[in-house]
């Protein structure tokens, strides 16, 4: 259904057809209601604060257990927060927390694996290019040093195609 015919369909319905339909698909699909719930309640940082809690879990987790280091955690939040309309810094915070407890979470425990590295950079190079797409860059230019220091700090295999990355931009 294009968005013409479905423009056709929801002016044919009556007031009360329309609400019907609005709280039927509210109650069926969770992803109308987290976008009506974010609409009329946004509380933007909780969501930011959770999603840092449950990120930092990857790589510190409760209770001594090994860290799972998946990068799918991150994005699958990031992803969300960009589908909701969260603020561009907020989602930039994210982003780049997102690499700062890999690195610190590395720092603790070197990773052995390449793809580890190589999953923080398509990170950093996805934070670099949404950073630049909203004009945020100077604003996180702070925080985009201190990553590739601590990229050569910690001898990381791919240093320098952070460097190589961030030329780009800074």
């Amino acid at each position: 259904m294009s968005k013409r015919e479905l423009s056709r369909y929801l002016s044919s319905l009556s007031k009360k057809e329309l609400e019907s339909q609005v709280t039927e698909l509210y109650q069926r699909l969770k992803e109308v209601r987290e976008f009506y719930n974010f609409v009329f309640n946004p509380k933007e940082d909780k969501m930011v604060e959770e999603a840092k809690f449950k990120i930092a879990k990857e790589y510190f987790p409760p209770a001594g257990r090994k860290p799972k280091k998946r990068r799918s955690v991150a994005q699958k939040h990031i992803r969300n927060f960009i589908k909701l309309g969260v603020d561009p810094v907020l989602i930039a915070d994210v982003m780049l927390y997102n690499i700062e407890i890999a690195q610190a979470g590395n720092a603790e425990k070197i990773s052995n694996q390449d793809s580890f590295y190589k999953s923080i950079l398509n990170s950093f190079d996805e934070a670099l290019d949404f950073l630049n797409e909203h004009q945020l860059i100077t604003k996180f230019e702070t925080r985009i040093k201190k990553i590739i220091t601590e990229t050569i700090d910690q001898n990381w295999i791919n240093s320098s195609a952070f460097e190589m990355k961030s030329e780009k931009y800074l």
